[in-house]
């Protein structure tokens, strides 16, 4: 087979992870193609973490406005929400956001971005629009697509929506149903309720926003279900339309049977990659049966010893944007380092973390409760608790409703993990993280001043409630 053209590396896919992979490789190298089909920016920019906050800001403005009476301040009944304004200032956000991703793409040399779909032909081949192009190394960055049932995309059409289409709707609809209670449909449930939107949301476990600790589990549902309507434990069994709207029959957790009719439907279980459409079977790597190549280093993409990288949210690990800036990153620098016949830099694992913007926000850092548990035995660690319904400047933002759970190391104290639904989660965990990070035990944080009255001063109390459990 005879190339149109050979290069050191082709990253295919320019989202987070093939960026900042090229930003590395861009520095000893000019012989580097990027191949990208579809927009030339990124996931969170365009379609995630970024216009779901543009949501999420409008929604809280809207609800504490509505819940302002107890503070005294006089409302109407109901908030002045303009539908088009709100999905106005969401799509001009995210595209402030794009705009600046497209620039430094733009900024790069022509000759080494490809516009197209990218096909793996063999080992060290891939076919791109008419070109044949051999490369040294590559690096799969092709990020995931949202699983969309069969059932619901035959038979709803313009009233599906994903996390890929929610975000361009011109008004708000009346009444939404989100399938899926994850990370994004807890978010978008709750923000588009906040915004006068009818919502209910249908997840079939009772599980929601990835919670692996069930005491937070119930206590998310606790808090969030006072202002959602919530159908956990359901199993939709048909969909149809009807007069112009979407129609879902579904079984509630008593096993009832139960019918929603409404405008919107936003199918939000989960994203899955497309390995399979670029042809990865044609290289020498191991895959598994859903296609993923296995092997994989976390910390920089590689798969086994071979010449080919895997990074962002095609990885087999968690999809989130840090995460993806950091494999891309160390797959670059790693590259970069083989092709100059350097000593290859090593990577510590960054401490897990991840965030629900729900209010109260939800978070998980360090290891979860079953590895602890799995790891340690039950007897081997100890949990901090602290509630927030009788905390001080919690009660006074009217943001009472939480609940924190830390782990730590009997024997040493050392903090190995934590679950939450807080007010101020997203600080909490973010301090608990660098405490996992540098292996500091309970003792050590606490040498931490924590100033009075902050919603903060909870974590000191989960703190003190470990090292009783220590004496």
């Amino acid at each position: 087979m005879k190339p149109t053209r050979t290069v050191d590396v082709a990253i295919i896919g320019a989202g987070t992870a093939g960026q900042s992979a090229f930003e590395q490789i861009n520095k000893i190298t000019d012989n580097i193609v990027v191949i990208n089909k579809g927009y030339w920016t990124t996931t969170c920019a365009t379609v995630g973490c970024m216009p779901s906050k543009l949501v999420i800001a409008g929604a809280e403005r809207a609800f504490h406005a509505l819940q302002s009476e107890e503070f005294g301040i006089g409302t109407s009944q109901k908030s002045n929400i303009e539908g088009t304004q709100v999905m106005a200032r969401i799509q001009n956000g995210r595209d402030h956001f794009t705009k600046s991703v497209k620039k430094a793409i733009e900024d790069w040399d022509e000759n080494k971005k490809i516009e197209g779909k990218a096909s793996i032909i063999k080992e060290r081949f891939i076919q791109v629009n008419e070109e044949i192009i051999e490369y040294k190394y590559l690096i799969i960055a092709t990020g995931t697509q949202a699983v969309i049932p069969e059932q619901f995309s035959d038979k709803l059409g313009s009233m599906l929506l994903t996390s890929d289409t929610i975000f361009e709707m011109k008004d708000l609809p009346n009444k939404m149903a989100i399938v899926g209670a994850g990370p994004v449909g807890i978010e978008l449930a709750q923000a588009f309720n906040r915004l006068g939107v009818e919502v209910i949301l249908l997840n079939r476990t009772s599980k929601i926003a990835g919670i692996t600790d069930k005491t937070i589990n119930q206590k998310a549902i606790d808090c969030i279900g006072t202002e959602l309507t919530m159908h956990l434990n359901s199993k939709i069994t048909n969909v149809d339309r009807e007069n112009g709207q979407a129609v879902l029959y579904f079984t509630d957790d008593k096993n009832q049977e139960r019918t929603w009719q409404g405008d919107k439907v936003l199918i939000a279980t989960g994203r899955h990659h497309v390995l399979d459409e670029l042809g990865i079977e044609n290289l020498a790597v191991e895959l598994d049966d859903d296609k993923k190549p296995i092997h994989v280093n976390k910390q920089t993409g590689q798969i086994a010893d071979s010449t080919i990288f895997i990074a962002g949210d095609t990885s087999t690990h968690t999809p989130i944007l840090h995460l993806a800036s950091y494999v891309g990153k160390n797959a670059g620098k790693v590259i970069a380092s083989l092709l100059q016949d350097k000593d290859q830099p090593t990577f510590e694992p960054l401490t897990p973390l991840s965030i629900v913007f729900s209010e109260p926000q939800i978070a998980q850092v360090g290891a979860h409760i079953d590895n602890i548990r799995y790891e340690l035995g039950k007897d081997n660690f100890v949990i901090g608790k602290f509630n927030f319904e009788k905390q001080g400047r919690s009660r006074i933002e009217g943001v009472n409703c939480g609940l924190i759970h830390i782990y730590a190391n009997k024997k040493s104290g050392e903090i190995l993990g934590a679950s939450m639904v807080a007010p101020d989660a997203e600080y909490i965990s973010h301090i608990l993280a660098m405490a996992i990070t540098h292996k500091l035990t309970v003792t050590e944080l606490l040498k931490t001043p924590f100033y009075h009255p902050t919603i903060l001063e909870g974590l000191r109390v989960a703190l003190l409630d470990i090292l009783n459990q220590l004496k």
